[in-house]
């Protein structure tokens, strides 16, 4: 587990309110926000059935949006693939194991794109040691943890809840 570099939430620049395109307590996609090259677009899924599917269906229509989708090559697909999966695993585990997730995030620039899911929840998330392929459950963070450049867990004192976040590589 990482959590060398944990990006507190100021750390993503500045945005406008407003910036997502959402009023509170909506689900639907946000429009893309740009700050220089970095395109951004949030969700929020607190209160909502069927959040898994919800996220990775917005998440692939950010994929497109940016043009990783549709992928050209086998490669470029799979890094596609790679960003839907972890957003599950991410989305999965606030479900399991924090009371569900508040909100998805989602920025990408020319080299990374950026997943982070914020919840109430107080654990800490980390793969599980050993990690056990034949047996059913308990993949999820090595999942993330092997398919990412680098991942983490974020609190803000005195609030509730966490984000946890992981980096993944753009396609080349």
């Amino acid at each position: 587990m990482s959590t060398t570099r944990p990006y507190p939430p100021g750390d993503r620049g500045p945005e406008p309110s407003g910036a997502s395109g959402m009023s509170e307590g909506t689900a639907s996609e946000a429009p893309p926000a740009s700050s220089g090259g970095r395109q951004v677009r949030r969700i929020r899924l607190d209160g909502e059935s069927g959040v898994v599917p919800l996220a990775r269906d917005f998440a692939r229509q950010a994929l497109y949006a940016w043009g990783w989708l549709p992928a050209a090559t086998a490669d470029r697909r799979a890094a596609a693939e790679d960003v839907l999966l972890v957003v599950s695993e991410l989305v999965t585990n606030a479900c399991l194991h924090a009371e569900g997730p508040d909100e998805l995030f989602l920025a990408c620039d020319n080299k990374v794109i950026r997943v982070e899911v914020s919840d109430r929840g107080t654990g800490q998330p980390a793969p599980r040691t050993p990690h056990r392929a034949g047996r059913p459950g308990g993949h999820g963070m090595f999942i993330v943890q092997r398919l990412c450049l680098d991942w983490g867990v974020v609190r803000t004192p005195g609030a509730a809840g966490k984000t946890v976040w992981a980096e993944l590589g753009a396609p080349a």
